[in-house]
Order: C-alpha cells, then sequence, then structure tokens
C-alpha cells in the first residue's frame, strides 16, 4: 500500500497572526475572505451539497456573508418536513432561516447504499477533523488526475488514485473541473480558484464566530496595553506606600 503525502501549508489568509496580511495598510485588516467564503458557498451548493452534508449549519448562519433576502430565496428554495396535521400526517413546507441545512441522504444506510458502501462525511468540521486542516481539502481536490507511480496496482476502476488521501486510493471521482461553476461576480471558475474558495468556505464553517473573537481579543488586549502603565504608577506610588508602610513600637504604644 502506497503511504499518503503530507500537505504543505499554504498562506491562508485566515491564518495569519491577528488576521494581518503582509501588508501594512487598513485595506488588509480582516479575518475571513468573504468574497471567497460566498464563492466556496456557491461552489459547495452545486458541486458538493448532493453528497456532503453540513450538519451543524442552519440557514441563518449565512447571514454572515449573504443578505437577509439572499438567504430567505435559498431556504424557499428547499422543502423540509412540515408538522403534523390533526391527523398525524407528515407534509413538506418551505424551509425558514431557522431550519437545518438539508441533508442529501435521509439517513446513513441510503448514503452508503447509494456511494457503494461508504457515506460521504459530514463537512462540518472537515478542517477541524483532518489532519492539515484546509491545506489538505485542497491539496486533495487539486490532485486527482496524477500518474501513478510505477510498481503500484489500481484496485479497481471504481477507485481514483490520489496522493493525499489516506492509502491514495478514494472512492470520489473526481469533483471539480475547469469552469464547471459560473461564479455571480464573474470570478473564473479554475479547479485551483473553486478548491481555495470551498476551502474558505469549509473553515469558516467549523469557525463562524472566528473573526468576533479575534477582534474582542485585540479590543481586550489594547485596552490591557492602556491601563497597563496607570495601574503600575498606581502600584508605585500609592499602593506600595501602604503594603511596606513599617510600624515603630515603643513602651507607650505606637509612633
Amino acid at each position: 500500500m502506497a503511504e499518503e503525502l503530507h500537505a504543505p501549508r499554504l498562506p491562508w489568509l485566515h491564518k495569519t497572526a491577528l488576521h494581518y496580511s503582509l501588508y501594512w495598510r487598513p485595506q488588509y485588516i480582516h479575518g475571513h475572505d468573504w468574497g471567497s467564503i460566498r464563492r466556496g458557498r456557491q461552489v459547495y451548493t452545486e458541486v458538493f451539497a448532493p453528497c456532503h452534508s453540513l450538519d451543524m449549519l442552519s440557514f441563518r448562519h449565512l447571514q454572515e456573508f449573504m443578505t437577509i433576502e439572499e438567504v430567505k430565496e435559498l431556504a424557499a428554495s428547499y422543502d423540509v418536513p412540515a408538522d403534523p396535521d390533526s391527523e398525524g400526517n407528515v407534509g413538506e413546507r418551505p424551509a425558514v432561516l431557522l431550519d437545518k441545512l438539508p441533508k442529501p441522504y435521509r439517513n446513513a444506510q441510503e448514503a452508503k447504499f447509494s456511494n457503494g458502501g461508504a457515506a460521504p462525511p459530514d463537512l462540518s468540521l472537515i478542517t477541524k477533523g483532518r489532519d492539515g486542516g484546509e491545506n489538505y481539502v485542497y491539496h486533495l481536490l487539486t490532485s486527482y488526475g496524477r500518474p501513478i507511480p510505477e510498481g503500484i496496482a489500481s484496485p479497481g476502476d471504481t477507485l481514483a488514485w490520489n496522493p493525499y488521501f489516506s492509502g491514495c486510493w478514494i472512492g470520489m471521482p473526481k469533483p471539480l473541473s475547469e469552469e464547471m461553476v459560473e461564479y455571480d461576480d464573474g470570478t473564473p471558475a479554475s479547479v485551483a480558484q473553486m478548491s481555495k474558495d470551498v476551502c474558505c468556505f469549509l473553515a469558516w464553517c467549523a469557525e463562524p464566530w472566528m473573526d468576533e473573537r479575534k477582534y474582542n481579543f485585540i479590543k481586550t488586549a489594547s485596552t490591557a496595553v492602556l491601563i497597563f502603565p496607570f495601574a503600575y504608577y498606581w502600584y508605585r506610588t500609592r499602593y506600595n506606600l501602604v503594603k511596606f508602610r513599617r510600624m515603630r513600637l515603643s513602651k507607650h504604644g505606637a509612633l
């Protein structure tokens, strides 16, 4: 069995320390690449959603990078089970913001049966649950079609060679091809671009509140830097006089 490759580290914008880029300009002070996340959501919906679920996300979460009108329109395009009627019959209704993103299969058994015995994994935490995170997912998506090294026999026509997958043989066929998605903003949809965008989207899915957490840390650290000189001055000039005062005692009492 071949040994898989380790995914090299890529310069993801949201992985930069304190979400600063290499250039010191105000417009570069940001965390997630929101344009890439919007495009990645489109790639996920059109390419990966028919097989892979996002169990931990609801439609309301998409308001982070979409307008509420866009999210409502997207939700209304899906039908979800409605509440039972007076006779116990369950119908369908258009989804609303509070509903979970629909699953491609009704249960795990259907997912396994439709995919040759292996259920496609949920992608909500895929960038946290795989060694290498976004780097692993990106190189996995862009490494289809590489030549098979000499001396390695193919286990079957249903598996594809991918040096970054565990065991190097993967049951998922090549998911992306050039210009298979037409981006709303006109960005050229190359395989590398679509892979990068869907990785940014999946990274956001795993940490929707990462930017807010970093922003709160910066505010807290900035406040501490401003307060520290005054606190130190008070400690040296006021508190020290009380803490280190000395009492002189005599036979008549304290002096």
